[in-house]
């Protein structure tokens, strides 16, 4: 299976066993504490994510892929004087959900005919599994301090898939150390302190605030968006494991199923799309899953830590607009007018 999954281009692969989760008191505590925001699905999902064969009954093993969507040492350059909205380089490509799933069941459908009787279930973001906790059963890296997979080649700019099986595959000849050593540069660098070693609080991370999150709070944290519009890299950015290596080195380029097509939006012409525009603007992307009022409140408040750091009246101009605008989604009129009562407009 492992060979097989090289062969359909994934760039890492492994087997291991499945077991309840070892992390079961930690992963209570931080739902206990709120930890997971609105993200109510993680609390009454608890008891399969704790255990995958609560998903497959019967699964005693794991074939965990990974896809590597950007090369070490990738470099996102801000271009000067662009009102642009900075998109998370895991939806830079089409849908992964598809793209990793078709060649999963490639796998899968291989192996029930050399294994009748077994099931095989294959899973990307379509099932409560811990694939990251999968993962490194399977051997494949290390749990690091800004709570992401990290393979000792590869980083972390990996995208994950699990598939569970009632087949004993084995597992990995020994786990992977942990390799984070004494570093802190995630925790130091993300803009919204969301992080301490090994745990986050996705109230404040910038890819739940414009993701998971419904709400107007996103409007609070203006000032350290940094015109992030979709998601955020920063933690990986910094992550030593993710640093520049030679043009030969196997990391050295983006997946070959994860060419980037798109990595962000002008936001000012975020804020004019209607339902078509915007299904039209994320047809084969991963991103399509976030509404279009999202998008706009996204947008407005990237363009505020913008007018934060440069006064430019036209952009606080378009906040306006949009705080008044009866045609607009409550919650696009609503954050906009958060954003000026930062200002005491």
């Amino acid at each position: 299976m492992v060979a097989r999954a090289g062969q359909l281009g994934f760039a890492l692969a492994g087997v291991g066993p499945v077991r309840p989760s070892a992390r079961a008191e930690f992963f209570r505590r931080w739902l206990a504490e709120g930890r997971h925001g609105d993200m109510a699905y993680l609390a009454t999902t608890l008891a399969e994510r704790l255990d995958a064969a609560r998903v497959l009954p019967g699964c005693v093993s794991v074939l965990v892929v990974a896809d590597r969507y950007a090369p070490r040492g990738h470099v996102d350059l801000p271009r000067s004087g662009a009102l642009r909205g900075r998109v998370a380089r895991y939806a830079w490509g089409r849908d992964y959900h598809r793209a990793m799933k078709r060649r999963m069941h490639v796998i899968a459908d291989e192996m029930r005919l050399r294994h009748p009787g077994h099931e095989f279930r294959s899973c990307v973001d379509s099932a409560p599994v811990n694939e990251r906790e999968l993962a490194v059963a399977a051997g494949l890296g290390w749990i690091g301090k800004h709570t992401l997979l990290i393979h000792p080649v590869h980083g972390s700019w990996l995208l994950l898939g699990a598939m569970l099986t009632t087949l004993d595959l084995g597992g990995p000849d020994a786990a992977e150390a942990d390799h984070c050593g004494t570093c802190t540069r995630c925790i130091d660098a993300c803009p919204t302190k969301a992080l301490e070693p090994y745990r986050i609080d996705a109230r404040r991370c910038i890819s739940y605030l414009t993701i998971e999150h419904r709400g107007v709070e996103t409007a609070g944290f203006a000032p350290q968006m940094d015109q992030w519009l979709v998601g955020c890299d920063v933690c990986q950015e910094v992550c030593p494991h993710n640093s520049a290596r030679g043009a030969d080195h196997p990391a050295s380029s983006p997946g070959v199923n994860h060419d980037p097509r798109f990595d962000g939006f002008d936001l000012l012409e975020v804020l004019l799309w209607d339902e078509t525009a915007r299904r039209i603007a994320l047809r084969t992307s991963p991103m399509k899953r976030v509404k279009l009022e999202l998008f706009k409140r996204n947008a407005l408040v990237a363009l505020w830590s913008r007018f934060v750091s440069t006064g430019e009246v036209r952009l606080r101009q378009a906040v306006e607009d949009c705080a008044w605008n009866a045609a607009e989604h409550p919650l696009v009129r609503q954050t906009a007018r958060r954003l000026l009562g930062l200002a005491g407009g």
